[in-house]
């Protein structure tokens, strides 16, 4: 995986890791890799896979059991679609129309 240094290490692996449920690689109510496991697979810290993971788990997208390890939660697929569509709406769309504008395109040029 190439990172991008504009961007937070650990959000990045978070996108991957959605972008991983999403095509299917990795299923709902599947185990993932341990951290440092994960850590070693990626190159990096592993207190960087333990922030994704911690930011994973705030969206309820996976779910730790204690002693066991980290899977993916049920309905995490939708959760992600969900939350994916919120922030192109939000970030992508205005930088999209403002280009459309700049350009004199509308939308029905390109669709």
């Amino acid at each position: 995986m190439e990172f991008n240094e504009h961007k937070p290490i650990y959000l990045q692996i978070s996108e991957n890791i959605c972008d991983l449920i999403l095509t299917g690689e990795w299923s709902e109510e599947e185990r993932i890799p341990s951290v440092r496991e994960y850590g070693g697979v990626l190159g990096v810290n592993p207190n960087t896979i333990m922030r994704t993971y911690d930011h994973l788990q705030e969206a309820e997208i996976i779910y730790n059991k204690r002693g066991v390890g980290y899977f993916i939660s049920s309905g995490a697929k939708m959760k992600i679609i969900s939350i994916q569509r919120e922030q192109f709406i939000d970030e992508e769309v205005p930088k999209i129309k403002r280009r459309l504008d700049l350009l004199g395109l509308k939308a029905t040029d390109i669709f």
